[in-house]
């Protein structure tokens, strides 16, 4: 989908600001979910993919302001510790793994609220950052809140195995290998369907118990 179509389909000038996107996806999505239009379900549907398809688009390219950010924050402390933690020291090469898509990129579906869709988006974005800081214990605290507001999203499960697994890959470098076991066990509960994780923290668990041998 090309910018422009973005920006049209959300009643936006080229150019619009970080806010103004959210502000009108907010207001169309209020408008078109299915729930809200029960005698033109299907029609509604549709129109509520392509603005969220948009929004996603948008979201993805355009920086929000510093303000924004500062707002978002403050919204989102009173799930998460009031202060930040102090740097951590880098992991081992052996405890690194890879992050989330770089690009926001999430499932979004009718049966969601116009509310727990930017929610999803802004967890999503705001896991991102956390992983990358290695701010580990509020990333877990994040996707255990989204988790428990979303039980039935699979990708959001996804995400909670990820995170779990990037948590105790961490630990591993801290020397921390019955706290990792337990988080990579987590992993495994939370996704068990996943055979490419499992396979990963099979191999995970076999380092683990290599170093404990030494």
């Amino acid at each position: 989908m090309e910018i422009a179509d973005c920006y049209r389909l959300l009643g936006l000038r080229m150019g619009a600001s970080y806010e103004d996107v959210k502000v009108a996806y907010r207001r169309l999505a209020r408008r078109y979910h299915p729930d809200a239009n029960p005698t033109n379900q299907q029609q509604a549907k549709e129109k509520f993919i392509q603005i969220t398809e948009a929004y996603r688009r948008l979201t993805s390219v355009i920086q929000p302001s510093r303000s924004s950010v500062r707002q978002s924050a403050s919204a989102s402390g009173s799930s998460l510790p009031v202060t930040s933690p102090p740097p951590a020291p880098s992991p081992a090469p052996s405890a690194s793994a890879p992050p989330l898509q770089k690009k926001p990129s999430i499932h979004i579906t009718p049966d969601l609220s116009a509310i727990d869709c930017e929610l999803k988006q802004e967890s999503y974005e705001q896991l991102q950052q956390l992983l990358r800081e290695q701010r580990f214990p509020r990333a877990v605290t994040l996707i255990e809140g989204l988790a428990h507001r979303l039980p039935k999203d699979i990708e959001v499960r996804q995400w909670q195995a990820i995170t779990y697994q990037r948590f105790a890959r961490y630990l591993v470098s801290l020397k921390q290998a019955e706290k990792a076991k337990r988080y990579l066990q987590k992993a495994l509960r939370v996704d068990p369907h996943n055979r490419s994780l499992s396979q990963e923290i099979a191999r995970d668990l076999q380092q683990i118990q290599q170093v404990e041998s030494r």
